[in-house]
């Protein structure tokens, strides 16, 4: 690992000084070589799969790792997103004269080495290194051990694409290791990595961020609240909650806990809900006292309620699980929220201005939504191109972290003989 990171620095600073011209086209000879290695990298991937099918790998592991025709072509997709992106690195702002007529301003660099420790998706060995790539960056990646085959496939277009255009192979290193003891001293590597991203589980990210004395960039876990409010559009709310919950089961950006103002309980709860099991038979509704008196006749709903417990409004499920509560109103939709929330993705479904401004101000959330689905929170939905992931932070990088994630600010100062008297 000394030598991965030595190997890293070194990359780093040739990578800091690569032109825009550089970059793309070696961000687009890899959009080549993954073309061309597309077979090999699906029959890889099939490879992971039957291991996870034997390893008993849960539904929403199984789902992050697979890569279908469709997500390899947006994987492709989004590589070639990001070489048309504008290059951060080197612009200039902020611009002004000082009395002492110094001039100075803020110029955008890389951060230098990022490591990047995730599980599960193969997709995210590519969207990392793309983003650090265009952003100056060199990057470690340590994948996990249930999709090895999959990133070594990735990670051998990737080296193949960086030779061919010229930049530095140790720009992006896929560790070709599952031993654990890899992430212990990757995240402990200050001489070497400037940032540390961990991207899975909670458990993952938990020691990472206990063990790590590199800086870490992160979220836990992503419990995200639709709030029905009492003016919203009947049919928003419906739409926006069916996606927000059925889309896909395993992603951070899932609803999980549905909230509804007792105002409009009685008549909006039931056709949500009712729409929700109609597009999975195999959601369960987690219910409180109000809701469970206003559903528990609906014939439709038969076998799908069960009644909530505290844990409930503190859980991400990554399943056909949704907790609903009858709430009182915005106070105590704001205030169950950023209690139970976990700062990742939460909207309002209300079409009333005032009201809607006052969530966006109030929810203390990296994302805050006005009648859109919670699966909007994503780098490629946000037009970053790709992300190395989502950040619940409050210093560097907040939400869905892409190009300007991954950089830094320096301030510059031109000068003509002043002298500071």
């Amino acid at each position: 690992m000394q030598q991965v990171g030595k190997q890293a620095r070194q990359a780093s600073r040739h990578l800091a000084a690569a032109n825009t011209g550089d970059k793309n086209k070696a961000l687009l000879t890899i959009h080549q070589k993954l073309k061309e290695a597309k077979s090999d990298i699906l029959a890889a991937n099939k490879i992971d799969m039957q291991n996870g099918h034997n390893n008993n790998l849960d539904a929403a592991l199984l789902d992050r790792l697979e890569l279908t025709d469709e997500r390899f072509e947006g994987m492709l997709q989004g590589l070639k997103d990001v070489s048309t992106l504008p290059d951060p690195i080197g612009e200039v702002t902020d611009m002004t004269f000082r009395p002492s007529g110094i001039q100075l301003g803020k110029m955008r660099v890389p951060l230098g080495v990022v490591g990047m420790i995730y599980e599960s998706r193969p997709n995210v060995t590519l969207e990392a290194a793309s983003l650090a790539l265009k952003s100056g960056n060199a990057i470690i990646l340590r994948g996990g051990s249930e999709a090895f085959e999959s990133n070594q496939a990735i990670a051998k277009c990737i080296l193949e694409g960086l030779k061919e255009a010229g930049l530095p192979e140790h720009g992006v290193q896929v560790l070709q290791t599952t031993d654990r003891a890899a992430v212990g001293e990757l995240i402990t590597l200050t001489d070497y990595v400037d940032v540390i991203v961990p991207r899975g589980g909670k458990g993952l990210i938990e020691r990472i961020s206990k063990d790590a004395k590199v800086p870490v960039i992160k979220h836990l876990d992503g419990n995200c609240h639709t709030f029905i409010d009492s003016d919203a559009d009947p049919e928003i709310a419906v739409n926006v909650s069916v996606n927000a919950k059925t889309h896909r089961y395993g992603t951070c950006n899932t609803m999980e806990t549905l909230l509804v103002d007792k105002a409009v309980a009685d008549s909006l709860l039931p056709k949500i809900a009712e729409a929700i099991i109609e597009a999975d038979d195999a959601m369960q509704l987690r219910v409180d006292a109000e809701a469970k008196a206003i559903l528990k006749d609906n014939a439709k709903l038969s076998g799908h309620l069960s009644d909530a417990n505290d844990e409930d409004w503190d859980t991400e499920y990554l399943a056909p699980i949704l907790a609903v509560k009858v709430i009182d109103g915005m106070d105590a939709a704001i205030a169950h929220i950023n209690t139970h929330g976990s700062h990742h993705t939460d909207v309002i479904i209300t079409d009333n201005y005032t009201k809607s401004q006052r969530f966006i101000r109030e929810v203390d959330s990296s994302s805050v939504m006005i009648n859109a689905s919670s699966r909007f929170a994503d780098g490629f939905e946000y037009g970053l191109g790709a992300e190395i992931g989502i950040s619940t932070d409050k210093i560097h990088a907040r939400g869905p972290v892409g190009l300007h994630g991954l950089t830094s600010q320096k301030w510059i100062v031109y000068g003509h003989g002043e002298v500071r008297s």
